[in-house]
Protein backbone atom coordinates (compact mmCIF):
# COMPACT_ATOMS: atom_id res chain seq x y z
CA UNK A 1 0.00 0.00 0.00
CA UNK A 2 1.28 3.68 -0.76
CA UNK A 3 0.46 6.51 1.02
CA UNK A 4 0.66 10.09 0.28
CA UNK A 5 2.13 12.04 3.14
CA UNK A 6 1.91 15.43 3.61
CA UNK A 7 3.85 17.75 6.64
CA UNK A 8 2.95 21.40 6.62
CA UNK A 9 5.07 23.85 8.58
CA UNK A 10 5.12 26.91 9.73
CA UNK A 11 6.87 28.25 6.43
CA UNK A 12 6.68 25.25 4.43
CA UNK A 13 5.05 22.27 2.87
CA UNK A 14 6.54 18.82 2.48
CA UNK A 15 4.88 16.39 0.64
CA UNK A 16 6.03 12.54 0.26
CA UNK A 17 4.55 8.90 -1.67
CA UNK A 18 5.06 6.43 0.99
CA UNK A 19 5.36 2.69 0.68
CA UNK A 20 3.73 0.66 3.28
CA UNK A 21 7.64 -0.36 4.80
CA UNK A 22 8.39 3.39 5.36
CA UNK A 23 10.40 3.90 2.27
CA UNK A 24 10.18 7.53 0.69
CA UNK A 25 9.46 7.05 -3.12
CA UNK A 26 9.19 10.47 -4.15
CA UNK A 27 9.12 13.87 -2.32
CA UNK A 28 8.85 17.76 -3.06
CA UNK A 29 9.09 20.69 -0.57
CA UNK A 30 7.53 23.97 -1.33
CA UNK A 31 7.57 27.41 0.65
CA UNK A 32 4.34 28.96 1.91
CA UNK A 33 5.93 31.96 0.62
CA UNK A 34 3.77 34.76 3.09
CA UNK A 35 0.37 32.53 1.80
CA UNK A 36 -2.32 32.98 4.42
CA UNK A 37 -5.72 31.39 5.24
CA UNK A 38 -7.66 29.69 2.36
CA UNK A 39 -3.93 30.08 0.10
CA UNK A 40 -2.10 27.35 2.56
CA UNK A 41 -5.31 25.61 1.69
CA UNK A 42 -5.22 25.93 -1.59
CA UNK A 43 -1.38 24.81 -1.92
CA UNK A 44 -1.93 21.54 0.18
CA UNK A 45 -4.66 20.44 -2.49
CA UNK A 46 -2.78 21.54 -5.31
CA UNK A 47 0.52 19.58 -4.10
CA UNK A 48 -1.77 16.33 -3.54
CA UNK A 49 -3.39 16.31 -6.68
CA UNK A 50 0.40 16.76 -7.98
CA UNK A 51 1.50 13.67 -5.81
CA UNK A 52 -1.55 11.74 -6.97
CA UNK A 53 -0.50 11.99 -10.57
CA UNK A 54 2.81 10.86 -9.68
CA UNK A 55 1.42 8.07 -7.50
CA UNK A 56 -1.18 6.77 -10.65
CA UNK A 57 -3.46 5.44 -8.07
CA UNK A 58 -5.93 7.04 -5.18
CA UNK A 59 -3.50 6.77 -1.88
CA UNK A 60 -4.57 7.11 1.98
CA UNK A 61 -3.43 10.77 3.06
CA UNK A 62 -2.11 12.00 6.16
CA UNK A 63 -1.36 15.55 7.01
CA UNK A 64 0.40 16.88 9.79
CA UNK A 65 -0.41 20.62 11.31
CA UNK A 66 1.82 23.01 12.89
CA UNK A 67 -0.63 23.27 16.11
CA UNK A 68 -3.73 21.75 17.04
CA UNK A 69 -5.80 19.60 15.08
CA UNK A 70 -9.74 19.39 16.58
CA UNK A 71 -10.99 16.02 15.34
CA UNK A 72 -14.61 16.36 16.10
CA UNK A 73 -14.77 19.44 13.81
CA UNK A 74 -11.69 18.63 11.37
CA UNK A 75 -10.33 22.32 12.09
CA UNK A 76 -7.22 23.42 12.86
CA UNK A 77 -5.89 26.07 14.85
CA UNK A 78 -2.22 26.76 13.98
CA UNK A 79 -0.05 29.93 15.10
CA UNK A 80 2.14 30.65 12.58
CA UNK A 81 0.09 30.40 9.98
CA UNK A 82 -2.40 33.52 9.50
CA UNK A 83 -5.89 33.02 9.09
CA UNK A 84 -6.02 29.33 10.65
CA UNK A 85 -7.69 30.30 14.07
CA UNK A 86 -10.37 27.50 12.60
CA UNK A 87 -10.06 26.46 9.68
CA UNK A 88 -11.84 23.49 7.65
CA UNK A 89 -8.70 22.07 6.75
CA UNK A 90 -10.43 17.98 6.87
CA UNK A 91 -13.83 18.99 4.14
CA UNK A 92 -11.88 20.73 1.84
CA UNK A 93 -9.02 18.41 1.46
CA UNK A 94 -11.52 15.09 1.97
CA UNK A 95 -13.62 17.09 -0.98
CA UNK A 96 -10.38 17.19 -3.49
CA UNK A 97 -9.33 13.42 -2.37
CA UNK A 98 -12.44 12.00 -2.82
CA UNK A 99 -14.66 9.58 -0.70
CA UNK A 100 -13.20 6.47 -1.75
CA UNK A 101 -9.65 7.50 -0.03
CA UNK A 102 -9.21 8.43 3.44
CA UNK A 103 -7.84 11.82 4.89
CA UNK A 104 -6.37 11.86 8.47
CA UNK A 105 -5.19 14.87 10.13
CA UNK A 106 -3.21 15.37 13.37
CA UNK A 107 -0.96 17.70 15.00
CA UNK A 108 3.13 17.45 14.31
CA UNK A 109 4.03 16.47 17.49
CA UNK A 110 1.83 13.39 17.45
CA UNK A 111 3.35 12.41 13.49
CA UNK A 112 7.03 12.54 15.24
CA UNK A 113 6.26 10.68 17.72
CA UNK A 114 4.46 7.88 15.53
CA UNK A 115 7.48 8.25 12.98
CA UNK A 116 9.85 7.34 15.32
CA UNK A 117 8.04 4.45 16.87
CA UNK A 118 7.40 3.05 13.45
CA UNK A 119 10.58 3.82 11.88
CA UNK A 120 12.91 5.63 13.69
CA UNK A 121 14.94 5.79 17.19
CA UNK A 122 11.93 4.82 18.90
CA UNK A 123 11.21 1.87 16.94
CA UNK A 124 9.62 -0.84 19.21
CA UNK A 125 8.84 1.45 22.05
CA UNK A 126 5.17 1.48 22.99
CA UNK A 127 5.74 4.65 25.67
CA UNK A 128 7.78 6.84 24.57
CA UNK A 129 8.50 10.94 23.97
CA UNK A 130 9.36 12.91 21.61
CA UNK A 131 10.80 16.38 22.16
CA UNK A 132 10.63 18.58 19.09
CA UNK A 133 12.89 21.52 19.53
CA UNK A 134 12.65 24.11 16.73
CA UNK A 135 10.38 27.42 15.54
CA UNK A 136 8.54 26.35 18.48
CA UNK A 137 8.75 23.35 21.55
CA UNK A 138 6.05 20.53 21.59
CA UNK A 139 6.18 16.61 22.69
CA UNK A 140 4.68 13.42 20.88
CA UNK A 141 3.94 11.03 23.30
CA UNK A 142 2.69 7.69 23.26
CA UNK A 143 1.51 5.78 26.41
CA UNK A 144 0.88 2.24 25.90
CA UNK A 145 1.12 2.16 21.99
CA UNK A 146 -1.58 5.13 22.38
CA UNK A 147 -0.70 9.04 21.15
CA UNK A 148 -1.87 11.06 23.96
CA UNK A 149 -4.05 14.09 22.82
CA UNK A 150 -5.53 15.19 25.60
CA UNK A 151 -9.60 16.59 26.18
CA UNK A 152 -9.44 19.28 23.68
CA UNK A 153 -6.57 17.42 21.58
CA UNK A 154 -3.84 19.61 23.11
CA UNK A 155 -1.11 17.62 24.80
CA UNK A 156 1.67 17.76 24.61
CA UNK A 157 2.18 21.46 24.34
CA UNK A 158 5.28 21.91 26.27
CA UNK A 159 6.61 24.57 25.48
CA UNK A 160 4.29 26.23 28.35
CA UNK A 161 6.24 24.22 30.54
CA UNK A 162 6.67 26.29 34.06
CA UNK A 163 10.34 25.54 34.30
CA UNK A 164 11.45 29.52 35.75
CA UNK A 165 9.96 31.72 38.06
CA UNK A 166 8.72 34.67 38.24
CA UNK A 167 6.43 34.97 35.92
CA UNK A 168 7.73 37.13 33.07
CA UNK A 169 5.31 38.99 30.43
CA UNK A 170 6.80 37.25 27.33
CA UNK A 171 5.84 33.93 28.38
CA UNK A 172 1.91 34.86 27.43
CA UNK A 173 2.56 33.82 23.75
CA UNK A 174 4.29 31.33 23.64
CA UNK A 175 4.99 29.37 27.22
CA UNK A 176 7.78 29.77 29.62
CA UNK A 177 10.55 26.68 28.13
CA UNK A 178 9.74 27.83 24.53
CA UNK A 179 10.85 31.35 25.45
CA UNK A 180 14.38 30.53 26.90
CA UNK A 181 15.05 27.31 24.78
CA UNK A 182 13.65 27.25 21.69
CA UNK A 183 14.98 28.49 18.74
CA UNK A 184 14.32 31.86 18.58
CA UNK A 185 14.29 31.84 22.42
CA UNK A 186 18.19 31.20 22.05
CA UNK A 187 18.09 33.69 19.89
CA UNK A 188 16.50 36.22 21.93
CA UNK A 189 18.28 35.12 25.28
CA UNK A 190 21.64 35.97 23.52
CA UNK A 191 20.32 39.56 22.29
CA UNK A 192 19.60 40.51 25.76
CA UNK A 193 23.25 39.30 27.42
CA UNK A 194 24.76 41.26 24.01
CA UNK A 195 22.51 44.18 24.95
CA UNK A 196 23.22 44.09 28.50
CA UNK A 197 27.11 44.09 27.49
CA UNK A 198 28.04 47.10 25.59
CA UNK A 199 31.84 46.06 25.81
CA UNK A 200 31.43 42.33 25.09
CA UNK A 201 33.77 41.54 21.81
CA UNK A 202 33.03 38.01 21.02
CA UNK A 203 32.05 36.37 17.87
CA UNK A 204 28.35 37.15 18.31
CA UNK A 205 28.72 40.84 18.24
CA UNK A 206 29.81 41.05 14.70
CA UNK A 207 26.06 39.25 13.85
CA UNK A 208 23.91 42.42 13.99
CA UNK A 209 20.89 41.85 16.30
CA UNK A 210 18.01 41.53 14.06
CA UNK A 211 19.52 38.61 11.84
CA UNK A 212 20.53 36.61 15.14
CA UNK A 213 19.71 32.85 14.93
CA UNK A 214 20.40 30.01 16.92
CA UNK A 215 22.77 28.56 14.09
CA UNK A 216 25.05 32.03 14.67
CA UNK A 217 25.19 30.86 18.16
CA UNK A 218 26.15 27.36 17.58
CA UNK A 219 29.09 28.68 15.07
CA UNK A 220 29.59 31.25 17.73
CA UNK A 221 30.02 28.23 20.37
CA UNK A 222 32.38 26.11 18.34
CA UNK A 223 34.62 30.11 18.03
CA UNK A 224 34.51 29.91 21.89
CA UNK A 225 31.99 32.66 22.42
CA UNK A 226 31.71 33.14 25.77
CA UNK A 227 28.18 34.31 25.35
CA UNK A 228 26.94 31.38 22.91
CA UNK A 229 28.21 29.04 25.63
CA UNK A 230 25.98 30.51 28.51
CA UNK A 231 23.01 30.54 26.47
CA UNK A 232 23.42 26.62 24.96
CA UNK A 233 25.00 25.83 28.75
CA UNK A 234 21.74 27.04 30.09
CA UNK A 235 19.57 25.41 27.38
CA UNK A 236 20.64 22.30 28.33
CA UNK A 237 19.76 22.94 31.84
CA UNK A 238 16.05 23.53 30.36
CA UNK A 239 15.83 20.79 28.08
CA UNK A 240 16.80 18.37 30.97
CA UNK A 241 14.33 19.85 33.53
CA UNK A 242 11.30 19.45 30.79
CA UNK A 243 12.78 15.79 29.98
CA UNK A 244 12.90 15.02 34.05
CA UNK A 245 9.60 16.02 34.43
CA UNK A 246 8.42 14.07 30.99
CA UNK A 247 10.02 10.38 32.82
CA UNK A 248 8.58 11.46 35.93
CA UNK A 249 5.23 11.70 34.87
CA UNK A 250 5.29 9.45 31.94
CA UNK A 251 7.73 6.63 32.69
CA UNK A 252 8.87 6.25 28.99
CA UNK A 253 11.28 4.25 27.94
CA UNK A 254 12.78 6.42 25.54
CA UNK A 255 12.71 10.00 24.47
CA UNK A 256 13.76 11.35 21.30
CA UNK A 257 14.95 14.91 20.86
CA UNK A 258 14.42 16.10 17.16
CA UNK A 259 13.57 19.14 15.26
CA UNK A 260 16.16 21.80 13.65
CA UNK A 261 18.05 22.66 16.67
CA UNK A 262 18.57 18.78 17.29
CA UNK A 263 20.72 19.20 15.05
CA UNK A 264 23.14 20.90 16.07
CA UNK A 265 22.37 20.81 19.67
CA UNK A 266 22.86 16.85 19.12
CA UNK A 267 26.34 17.36 20.67
CA UNK A 268 24.71 18.08 24.53
CA UNK A 269 22.49 14.38 24.82
CA UNK A 270 24.58 12.97 27.41
CA UNK A 271 24.65 16.43 29.39
CA UNK A 272 20.83 16.50 29.08
CA UNK A 273 20.36 13.28 30.70
CA UNK A 274 23.27 13.55 33.08
CA UNK A 275 21.29 16.87 34.30
CA UNK A 276 18.30 15.16 34.01
CA UNK A 277 19.18 12.56 36.47
CA UNK A 278 19.51 15.30 38.96
CA UNK A 279 16.10 15.93 38.95
CA UNK A 280 13.81 12.77 37.73
CA UNK A 281 12.11 10.29 39.48
CA UNK A 282 15.74 8.28 39.94
CA UNK A 283 14.26 5.20 38.96
CA UNK A 284 12.51 6.01 35.98
CA UNK A 285 14.86 7.96 34.68
CA UNK A 286 18.21 5.22 34.95
CA UNK A 287 15.90 3.17 32.91
CA UNK A 288 15.26 5.89 29.97
CA UNK A 289 17.24 5.97 26.90
CA UNK A 290 17.72 9.43 25.85
CA UNK A 291 18.67 9.66 21.89
CA UNK A 292 18.56 11.99 19.07
CA UNK A 293 16.03 11.55 16.26
CA UNK A 294 17.41 9.12 13.52
CA UNK A 295 14.55 10.20 11.10
CA UNK A 296 15.26 14.25 11.09
CA UNK A 297 13.20 16.00 8.84
CA UNK A 298 11.51 13.11 7.57
CA UNK A 299 9.82 12.57 11.33
CA UNK A 300 6.82 14.24 10.01
CA UNK A 301 6.43 12.52 6.70
CA UNK A 302 6.97 8.91 8.09
CA UNK A 303 4.53 9.88 10.78
CA UNK A 304 1.66 11.40 8.10
CA UNK A 305 2.38 7.91 6.41
CA UNK A 306 1.79 5.94 9.31
CA UNK A 307 -1.44 7.71 10.79
CA UNK A 308 -3.11 6.69 7.03
CA UNK A 309 -2.22 3.62 7.34
CA UNK A 310 -3.44 2.94 10.58
CA UNK A 311 -6.73 4.40 9.16
CA UNK A 312 -7.09 2.05 6.38
CA UNK A 313 -6.67 -1.14 8.67
CA UNK A 314 -7.66 -2.74 11.67
CA UNK A 315 -5.92 -1.88 14.82
CA UNK A 316 -4.13 -4.44 16.78
CA UNK A 317 -2.90 -4.17 20.07
CA UNK A 318 1.00 -4.28 18.27
CA UNK A 319 0.31 -1.19 16.03
CA UNK A 320 2.26 2.10 16.91
CA UNK A 321 -0.82 3.15 17.86
CA UNK A 322 -4.05 1.18 18.83
CA UNK A 323 -7.13 4.06 18.70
Amino acid sequence: MRTIAMDLGGTKLATALVDDTGEILARESVPLSGRAGPEVGALIVERHAAMRERAGVRCPVGVTVPGIYRAARGTVWAPNISGWDDYPLRDELQDAVGSDAPVVIDSDRAAYILGEAWRGAAAGARDAVFVAVGTGIGAGILVDGRVLRGHADIAGAIGWLALDRPYRDPYVSCGCFEHHASGPGLAKVARELLDADGAYAGALRAVPAESLTAVHLFDALDRGDAIAERVLREAVVYWAMAAANLVSLFNPEVIVFGGGVFGPAARFIDDIRAEACRWAQPIAVTQARFVVSTLGGDAGLLGAARLAMLATSAPTAHSPEVA
